[in-house]
């Protein structure tokens, strides 16, 4: 069952779910507290750049989830 493709693609789209669930549920806490505390602008902009790290690694997880499903539909 390990060896299972379909097991893998579950796998990897589960974990790029719970990435982009992750990052945006931190990234919302991340600015209350930066408010909150009057973090710099410097600061606010890293955690923003993080956050788009974050939105951006599970993006690529998904369109690699979307290649190799059609490449397993043509071939």
């Amino acid at each position: 069952m390990a060896t299972d493709p379909h097991h893998k693609t579950g796998r990897d789209g589960r974990m790029a779910g719970f990435v982009i669930a992750m990052t945006g549920a931190l990234w919302g806490g991340a600015i209350w507290a930066g408010n909150h505390f009057n973090w710099s602008v410097q600061t606010k902009g890293l955690v923003d750049l993080m956050a788009l790290a974050g939105f951006v690694f599970g993006l690529v997880v998904t369109y690699r989830i979307w290649r190799k499903s059609r490449q397993h539909d043509e071939g």
